[in-house]
């Protein structure tokens, strides 16, 4: 196709070298040969290209001035951030990693994990001393053997008080010890401006090893007050096909239960596959299959070239089946979702797609706001994995477009937020036992699924929340593509 031409500069470029990588077999590449791929990947890709002068097609007046450019940066890392459009507003979640290797395991549900799932936080935007809490762990993990729990609070690593500056680097180690804390509100439960962290002698060394998370943490049915509701707790839209067919099966057992609620637990889930999304979406459905999930909205010459080869191409559509085998859908015009600040991407994709559809309540706290999806781009002729530059392993996992409902409702960058009278925070010092049908949030939905009058009472908390333990994993709070591409790219 012409039309591609103009996409990426096809150049034959003798380099400058400021600097070399050396991989496994001594193979030698250039700084600017893997920087050639980062310009080109991102030319031919990113969604804000049209923003980002340095990337516009008629950029370099010759192969020297090119060449010149590229070499200009001396890690292919700080030519990759200079091609981000508005780091801190805008694009919060193009990456760049020099070992796709582990991306890979990434998506597979593959980490280095202790199990101890957190969220971190201070009590005011100006402290620096910030505080831990265990959100929940994971089974058969350390932290599980060493008997941490949902609700510990942990000051300090290794007798070192966190703080604003350190708590990543601290907290990023393979081997540390939690130092634990009790929270004290001070005998005032409805006002946290007084709340304080009592230190305690007691503390847990913890040490991380490759985990393979299962997404489904919990999946149950309660029985209230005749009501069978189905209840998952879904931590990740890892997109294997193991762990998408035991996603069908737990419907099955929903199913086969006559649940006619559903209430999908999303607070801790950070994204992951489109996928996968797709699917959770039309289990919980499955009376729209055929009809219009998403839409997708890429940089305008990908867009074009969408168009003129297939427009379908552009939609993404409900489903009837995984891999062949039919879904065990519930047929529901409604459903209770629980969300929280660390709820991002393929949550919000399942959330905002099914709106236009059935009444989707929300309950809990505003989300990450994340409507951009993003694929894996390695140093190959089509940046396919097939036929990538053996001599390196870097990769980027650019943002390249973004999603729409079928209602053309996007850019929800501020997050989706409940509707009044559905704001539910997390108490920290009140947690409960997820899954436990007097858990806050839970005991929320099953109150207004039964309609026992038991209204949501928000109590106010001042405590800044900073972020979570999947912060520290680079790239855990994306929304991922396998996308076909036009023919000729």
């Amino acid at each position: 196709m012409k039309y591609f031409k103009s996409l990426i500069l096809l150049l034959t470029l003798t380099f400058l070298t400021t600097s070399c990588f050396e991989d496994g077999d001594d193979i030698v590449v250039t700084a600017s040969e893997i920087n050639d791929f980062v310009w080109k990947g991102m030319n031919a890709f990113y969604l804000y290209k049209e923003n980002i002068p340095n990337l516009a097609n008629d950029r370099f007046s010759s192969n020297q001035d090119y060449a010149d450019y590229l070499n200009s940066f001396s890690k292919p890392e700080d030519l990759f951030e200079s091609l981000i459009y508005e780091r801190e507003t805008v694009d919060r979640f193009s990456w760049i990693v020099d070992d796709y290797i582990a991306l890979e395991q990434l998506f597979s549900g593959i980490t280095t994990s202790n199990g101890m799932e957190f969220k971190i936080f201070r009590f005011s935007s100006t402290d620096t001393d910030i505080y831990g809490f265990v959100t929940h762990v994971l089974p058969n993990s350390d932290a599980a053997s060493k008997g941490v729990k949902r609700g510990d609070i942990f000051y300090g690593i290794d007798e070192t008080q966190l703080t604003i500056n350190n708590y990543v680097s601290l907290l990023s180690q393979k081997n540390y010890t939690i130092n634990l804390g009790s929270y004290n509100d001070n005998n005032t439960p409805n006002d946290s401006n007084d709340d304080f962290i009592t230190q305690s002698p007691q503390s847990t060394p913890l040490s991380k090893s490759q985990y393979t998370e299962n997404p489904i943490f919990i999946n149950s049915i309660l029985d209230v007050a005749g009501t069978k509701i189905a209840y998952l707790m879904y931590n990740s839209f890892t997109g294997t096909e193991q762990f998408n067919a035991e996603l069908n099966d737990t419907f099955g057992t929903f199913k086969n239960a006559n649940a006619t609620e559903l209430v999908l637990d999303l607070r801790y889930n950070p994204g992951g596959s489109v996928n996968t999304a797709i699917m959770l979406s039309s289990l919980v459905t499955g009376q729209f299959d055929g009809d219009v999930f998403s839409t997708e909205q890429w940089n305008s010459e990908l867009q074009q070239a969408f168009q003129n080869e297939d427009p379908e191409l552009l939609i993404n559509r409900f489903v009837n089946n995984n891999e062949g085998t039919p879904l065990n859908s519930l047929n529901l015009s409604r459903v209770y979702v629980l969300t929280t600040s660390s709820s991002a991407s393929a949550s919000e994709l399942v959330i905002n797609s099914l709106k236009p559809y059935i009444d989707v309540v929300q309950i809990g706290t505003t989300t990450t706001g994340k409507y951009q999806a993003s694929t894996t781009l390695y140093d190959s002729p089509n940046f396919r994995r097939s036929g990538a530059n053996p001599g390196h392993t870097y990769a980027m996992q650019p943002l390249i477009f973004k999603s729409l409902n079928a209602n053309g409702v996007t850019d929800y960058f501020d997050g989706l937020s409940p509707e009044t009278g559905n704001v539910l925070s997390e108490s920290i010092n009140n947690l409960g036992v997820l899954g436990d049908i007097n858990e806050p949030l839970l005991a929320a939905a099953i109150a207004k699924i039964t309609g026992t009058g038991r209204s949501i009472n928000e109590k106010a908390t001042s405590v800044d929340f900073i972020g979570d333990s999947k912060d520290l994993i680079p790239f855990s709070k994306g929304m991922y593509t396998n996308k076909k591409l036009p023919t000729g790219l």
